[in-house]
């Protein structure tokens, strides 16, 4: 194997770890990303850095320069709010999702506790579903409830 390919491979290997890679690198039309050994359309921030870059520096249409860097006209401007509020960190990719827990919150914690502290035991996982839904009108899947209340107890071990 070549050094320039086993680079590339490296790069392409720490841009898989850090969730960075284009989804569609092929659709990157570009002439700076044509055999070049710097740009790199597998590289997602480099690609939306140079999108960007572009439509400010070169007075590319947003509409041109989304499809010649294989992303959508939604997507550049997402992109361009991010990094006007952030600047380069703020092309780097984020987790997806939720944050925190948003049924299992705080609350409903405290109540789930209380009840195994009066039950004396610990409840099966449908008991406690049932039990929240009762008491929060929460819904939320048993093996969930276990999961977030194992946690949530190893967090207030640590605190003591």
């Amino acid at each position: 194997m070549a050094t320039g390919s086993r680079q590339r491979a490296r790069r392409q290997q720490a841009l898989s770890a850090q969730g960075a890679t284009h989804p569609h690198p092929e659709t990157v039309t570009d002439p700076l990303f044509r055999d070049s050994a710097f740009f790199d359309p597998n590289d997602l921030v480099q690609v939306k850095y140079e999108m960007l870059r572009s439509v400010e520096k070169e007075g590319r249409a947003v509409v041109e320069a989304a499809q010649a860097f294989g992303l959508s006209r939604p997507v550049f401007y997402v992109t361009q709010a991010l990094f006007q509020r952030q600047g380069l960190p703020g092309l780097l990719p984020r987790k997806r999702g939720p944050k925190r827990p948003h049924k299992l919150n705080d609350e409903a914690m405290a109540v789930l506790i209380e009840a195994i502290e009066e039950a004396g035991r610990m409840l099966k996982g449908e008991e406690l579903a049932a039990l929240l839904a009762q008491r929060c009108g929460v819904e939320a899947h048993p093996r969930s409830i276990l999961r977030r209340l194992r946690a949530y107890l190893q967090q207030e071990k640590k605190r003591r």
